[in-house]
C-alpha cells in the first residue's frame, strides 16, 4: 500500500487543521493506521492511532484535542486537530500496518508503511 499524507500548513495558536491520509494499491480498511510526529532534533512521537475496527488510541499530549476518523470508501484516515498550540508544530506523517497488536501501536518501529510526511507550523 501507498499513503499519500496531505492537509498541513501554517495556522496560528488556537486554530484547526485537518490532516489526510490517503491510500493507494490496497484498501486502508484491512490496515490499522497511525499518525506520528517529528520535530526538529527530536525524536519522533505517536500521536494517535485507529483499529480497523473502528477504535481509537491517542498520545497524551494531543488527547481531548485531535481526532483520528477513517472513511474506508474514500480509502483515507483523517486527523482533525484543534486547538493547537506552537508545540504541536511537526512533521506528522501517517503509516499503516495489518497485523499490529494493541501493545505495539505506539512504536513507530511497528509500522510497515509509510507516508512520505505533511508540514504543519503553529505561530504563537
Amino acid at each position: 500500500v501507498q499513503l499519500q499524507a496531505s492537509g498541513g500548513g501554517l495556522v496560528q495558536a488556537g486554530g484547526s487543521l485537518r490532516l489526510s491520509c490517503e491510500a493507494s494499491g490496497r484498501p486502508l480498511r484491512t490496515f490499522g493506521v497511525g499518525w506520528f510526529r517529528q520535530a526538529p532534533g527530536k525524536e519522533r512521537e505517536f500521536v494517535a492511532h485507529i483499529r480497523r475496527a473502528g477504535h481509537t488510541f491517542y498520545g497524551d499530549s494531543v488527547k481531548g484535542r485531535f481526532t483520528i476518523s477513517r472513511d474506508n470508501p474514500l480509502n483515507t484516515v483523517y486527523l482533525q486537530m484543534t486547538s493547537l498550540k506552537p508545540e504541536d508544530t511537526a512533521v506528522y506523517y501517517c503509516a499503516a500496518d495489518e497485523g499490529m497488536i494493541l501493545s505495539s501501536i505506539r512504536s513507530s518501529s511497528a509500522y510497515d508503511y509509510w507516508g512520505q510526511g505533511t508540514q504543519v507550523t503553529v505561530s504563537s
